[in-house]
């Protein structure tokens, strides 16, 4: 499934001179702090040096890449390798090194899209089987999964205690919302009653101990909903809805859908808040624009010009800016948040998608 792409090598004059200045080499050292970015077509994972704008390095992935997300401790990357739901790999990086590692095969887990990671473990939609799963690095295996019973399962979100775990369902126009519960120990059968002089059946595996369980509410939201974010304080989901044009607001206290908006986002896919929580951007696969709202107003603020259509979007709240990866153009464009104004673009390959952060300590 992955294409490989040749080496470049360096001209002999630039050999000559890194190795009379000392560097020896042509590849770049990966920062401490890189931005990650996917090319759908050059199957390629691009590494930036957010300082510079500039392109260190680039590593092969699988055909349709989607989405990635870096390792906690930022020297591994994770791309998930879509093919409409028919796929099942994971692209992996070695992001010091600079170079690809084996495949991940997810098996019966197919069209693996949205991914996050979260204590240590890689969690991931397979929107092919209507799953969120947990894979373990240190153990290379999957040790979870849940069925969500929903029509395309696409991206998500996982608390930091892991404890809840938000999706969006993109055919069914739902929010699956699942939380890990803790039930009473099983105890014996109800009504059994050991007769005169027998031992009392065996309790179940675990004796008394409490059992752990996950629980799905399911909330109808607006149609074609797939980008969505939680608000920087926990208490709203906003969700894109691309067929109805619309935004629902979640209240996740009362799980209950608490404003709808017709913001006329037709196509749109992703959805991010920024660092302060005031301002909600969306960016749309058929529009030129990043709508940007006021959260707390739930009124739009400003439509910024970005190009043709834009997708994956990714917010750097040390330096203020968002990335937006507008695909028909054939660049990630660089927004100041200050001014809401483009600053800059960065070439990553042809048709850019899922972008993230890879910080190592």
């Amino acid at each position: 499934m992955r294409s490989r792409i040749p080496q470049l090598f360096c001209a002999g004059a630039v050999l000559a001179f890194l190795f009379l200045t000392g560097i020896g080499a042509c590849a770049q050292t990966t920062p401490n702090r890189v931005l990650l970015a996917l090319s759908k077509r050059n199957h390629t994972l691009a590494i930036v040096d957010p300082t510079t704008l500039q392109v260190i390095a680039r590593a092969p992935v699988g055909a349709d890449p989607h989405e990635v997300i870096a390792s906690e401790d930022g020297k591994t990357a994770y791309v998930s390798i879509y093919g409409g739901g028919r796929y099942h790999a994971l692209s992996v990086i070695d992001l010091v090194a600079q170079k690809a590692l084996p495949d991940i095969d997810t098996g019966a887990l197919n069209g693996p899209h949205g991914l996050t990671f979260v204590g240590g473990k890689l969690w991931l939609t397979a929107e092919g089987a209507k799953v969120v799963a947990r894979f373990d690095p240190a153990s290379a295996k999957f040790d979870w999964v849940m069925g969500t019973g929903q029509n395309r399962t696409h991206m998500l979100y996982v608390t930091p205690d892991q404890k809840q775990i938000y999706t969006t369902n993109v055919s069914s126009g739902t929010v699956s919302i699942l939380e890990q519960v803790t039930l009473p120990p099983m105890g014996p059968p109800p009504g059994m009653k050991p007769s005169a002089g027998m031992q009392p059946p065996p309790g179940p595996p675990g004796g008394n101990q409490p059992r752990m369980d996950w629980n799905e509410t399911v909330i109808p939201v607006g149609k074609g909903d797939e980008g969505f974010d939680v608000s920087p304080d926990g208490q709203e989901l906003w969700t894109a809805n691309a067929q109805d044009g619309t935004l629902s607001v979640v209240d996740l206290s009362t799980r209950t859908v608490k404003a709808t908006l017709d913001s006329k986002t037709f196509g749109a896919n992703r959805l991010k808040f920024t660092p302060d929580g005031k301002l909600v951007l969306i960016s749309m696969l058929g529009g030129g624009d990043l709508v940007v709202y006021d959260a707390a107003a739930r009124k739009e603020y400003k439509r910024v010009k970005i190009g043709h259509g834009a997708a994956g979007i990714l917010v750097d709240a040390a330096g203020n800016r968002a990335f937006v990866s507008c695909g028909p153009d054939n660049y990630v464009a660089v927004v100041d948040l200050k001014t809401l104004e483009v600053t800059g673009h960065i070439d990553v390959g042809g048709e850019p998608d899922g972008l993230a952060w890879a910080v190592r300590p």
